[in-house]
């Protein structure tokens, strides 16, 4: 068979098939020229690490497009993804050989010796690829294309595939290419081609008469002539070893995409698999698909316009003197018509026209590392499948199943696998028992997992550990007790008792009441909500019963004789606690903080922002009457105060709210007496606070208020004050029998 021979026939009775990754043209080409070669062994350009996986590539539970996992035991950063999607050359040359019986197995260099070696991460830093890549530039620029992607899919992809000939010109272009360009191979390079010759050499002396290597274009030059092996030896010889490990995951159209940033990626896996699937009606499936996914969008899209964008597609396709018509040509048509020149509508559908949100599938019985089993059994067991378009999950946690999936999404964030993400609530939130998570699975997820098989074989296990690492580094308090948090809201079990031991030392030794107060409002908030989640929080509480007073104490102390930006942060967090302390409830703790509260008041060197805002605080709860609070604030407005303080004590007080300006009458009278009074240069200096403080109020606030002083300090009288509107009143009875009248009958 000449084509065969021109292609590939650079030593008796092997065959170097060089094709590109996930080309459909490529595999179909190559599924013709193995069955007429009809080879008894199949190598294939991949990882040896995982030959034993190989041979699961035949079972149809194994859904495309999936990844083969390499990665280094004990150096779980160390890992690196081979996907597939049924388009992919390498996965049609696997299936060949599987269903006939013949040997098959990867031949590239084993990241058993590239993951030890530091050459490897030269290498790969110095991005020789990208280099190799470009040298088809121009080619593709001399055959009149833009770029080499259009190029090669003209070239190769969109052929009928029944061309043996494809294969020796691939083959011919490669090797005057790099004769011509004398491209520096980088030594892990050269170390691959390599080990590829060494294998061919093993399956020659093994008896097979009949060899199919089907590796990237680029090498196959390299692979053509076979010089002695001691010159290959010499190049392998003494490489480092780690033992790696390997299993087949999911992947995603999503991640085969070049957007996703993957070296081998293509433009539209959903167009390439469209490509391999049929060779006719091409343009109206694709284009009828994305006038469906515009009418979802209640874009109008019509079969009128489908109809027109194929013509369009065609008639580009002549211009450009191209056999059929492309993905290129499609894209411009669909914008021309469906899109009326504007692009904006096809790129709302975008995603599911070019990835159709297409997830692999990796039966659960296949090998895995421990921790991919346990996440995969619990994702059985849960009912939460992964998938790769935004799902929403609405949690009751009364639940107990529920309550589980909860535990489950909020460990796996622990260990950096971001599965989950708190979404909004929406109008049937049910309180603290409500929880919402937008779901998305990310194949790198798997990735992740990997390097969190470090802290343990399951996700409690390995979430508790990554937990106790991270205490470790925590420095602040606060920090500390949001690591706790997670904790608690994971039902981490083992990692609660020591972060309590550890935030119970912290407190215990922190003289910094600021740190103390960051971590009050986060403890209430695990205490509170704990309980609704069917937690164990009483350790919390004993860490509130002790750090609740210590905060008391010191409070006063870090309140005086501090600058006005100390005092802004040290209010902002009396604020939180504030709040913290009225949801909690406890008698003692209120009662302590009232008479803190009364302390901060009175005390001459407590700063005015501090001051006012006690002030606030006590005349909200009772605790002190007007005439209390209005002979404070006439001591602090007194001529001998600053403007500054006086603008910082009346801060405090109004406290982001204008309430109490609109109700109490002889309060607002005093403030806007003092504002009259001010001397010009006082005021200049006290206006930015004041129009701070007015601006923290909301807009209907701020309207109330000018009403209040546009009329003189009282509201706008709709009637004479002690009249009765007798007729106005006689008008709503009709109205209110009737309402009566319902709610007898009920």
């Amino acid at each position: 068979m000449p084509g065969v021979a021109l292609a590939a026939m650079p030593m008796d009775g092997v065959r170097l098939f060089g094709i590109r990754h996930h080309g459909p043209g490529s595999a179909r080409s190559l599924v013709y020229a193995l069955e007429a070669f009809d080879p008894d062994a199949v190598l294939i350009e991949g990882p040896p690490d995982a030959n034993e996986l190989l041979p699961l590539a035949g079972n149809s539970a194994l859904e495309p497009p999936v990844a083969l996992l390499v990665y280094a035991e004990g150096m779980p950063s160390k890992a690196v993804m081979y996907p597939f999607a049924k388009f992919s050359p390498e996965w049609q040359a696997s299936l060949f050989a599987l269903a006939r019986r013949r040997a098959v197995r990867f031949i590239d260099l084993p990241h058993t010796h590239r993951f030890a070696d530091a050459q490897e991460e030269e290498d790969d830093a110095a991005g020789s690829a990208p280099l190799r890549a470009d040298a088809l530039r121009p080619l593709a620029i001399a055959a009149g294309f833009s770029d080499t992607e259009r190029w090669w899919d003209h070239l190769i992809e969109s052929r009928s595939g029944r061309d043996l000939d494809v294969f020796g010109a691939i083959h011919e272009m490669m090797g005057a290419l790099r004769a011509e360009l004398k491209l520096p191979e980088p030594l892990t390079e050269r170390r691959r081609e390599a080990y590829m010759r060494k294998c061919v050499r093993a399956a020659r002396s093994e008896g097979f008469e009949r060899i199919a290597v089907v590796c990237g274009a680029y090498h196959t030059p390299a692979l053509a002539e076979l010089p002695p092996a001691r010159q290959d030896d010499e190049l392998l010889r003494g490489l480092p070893k780690v033992k790696t490990g390997a299993a087949w995951v999911p992947w995603s159209y999503e991640r085969l995409a070049s957007s996703s940033g993957y070296g081998a990626g293509i433009v539209s896996p959903a167009w390439y698999e469209l490509l391999w699937e049929k060779r006719s009606a091409l343009g109206s499936e694709w284009l009828t698909r994305a006038a469906r996914l515009l009418r979802a969008e209640d874009i109008p899209a019509s079969s009128a316009h489908v109809i027109e964008a194929c013509r369009l597609a065609d008639t580009l396709a002549a211009l450009r003197n191209r056999p059929l018509a492309g993905l290129g040509e499609y894209q411009e048509a669909a914008v021309a018509v469906l899109g009326a020149g504007d692009a904006t509508n096809l790129r709302l559908i975008d995603k599911r026209w070019h990835f159709d949100a297409r997830l692999g599938h990796v039966p659960e019985d296949f090998p895995a590392a421990p921790l991919q089993r346990d996440l995969a059994a619990l994702q059985t067991r849960l009912r939460l499948r992964p998938s790769v378009e935004v799902k929403t999950l609405d949690l009751d946690l009364r639940e107990v199943l529920d309550r589980e999936r909860s535990h489950l999404l909020r460990r796996l964030r622990v260990l950096g696998v971001e599965w989950a993400k708190p979404g909004q609530r929406g109008t049937s939130a049910k309180g603290t028992f409500h929880e919402v998570w937008q779901l998305l699975w990310q194949p790198e997820f798997s990735l992740r997992l990997v390097e969190a098989s470090r802290y343990g074989h399951t996700v409690a296990s390995a979430a508790s550990a990554a937990l106790a690492e991270k205490s470790a580094n925590v420095h602040r308090l606060s920090e500390l007790v949001r690591v706790l948090d997670d904790a608690l809201f994971a039902d981490l079990a083992d990692a609660i008792r020591p972060l309590v031991t550890a935030i119970e030392q912290r407190a215990a030794t922190q003289p910094d009441v600021s740190q103390l107060l960051d971590a009050v409002a986060p403890l209430v908030d695990v205490y509170r909500y704990g309980n609704v989640r069917d937690t164990d929080v009483t350790l919390v509480r004993h860490i509130l019963d002790a750090l609740v007073p210590r905060v008391l104490i010191g409070l006063v102390p870090a309140a005086s004789n501090i600058d006005g930006d100390a005092a802004a942060i040290l209010w902002k967090q009396m604020r939180e606690t504030e709040h913290a302390l009225a949801q909690l409830a406890v008698a003692d703790f209120l009662g302590g903080w009232r008479a803190c509260l009364k302390e901060l008041a009175s005390h001459p060197s407590v700063h005015a922002l501090i001051a006012g805002y006690a002030h606030r605080l006590l005349y909200d709860s009772g605790e002190i009457q007007f005439e209390g609070l209005g002979l404070a604030l006439s001591r602090a407005l007194s001529p001998g105060t600053s403007a500054e303080v006086a603008a910082g004590w009346i801060e405090g007080l109004l406290s982001g709210s204008g309430t109490i300006l609109i109700h109490d009458d002889r309060l607002r009278a005093l403030l806007d007496g003092w504002l009259r009074s001010v001397p010009d240069q006082h005021f200049v200096e006290a206006l930015p606070m004041l129009r701070r403080t007015f601006a923290e109020f909301p807009a209907p606030e701020r309207r109330l208020l000018g009403e209040r002083l546009k009329h003189g300090g009282n509201p706008p009288a709709a009637a004479p004050a002690g009249e009765f509107d007798t007729e106005a009143a006689r008008r709503v009875l009709p109205i209110l029998q009737t309402i009566w009248s319902k709610e007898t009958a009920q």
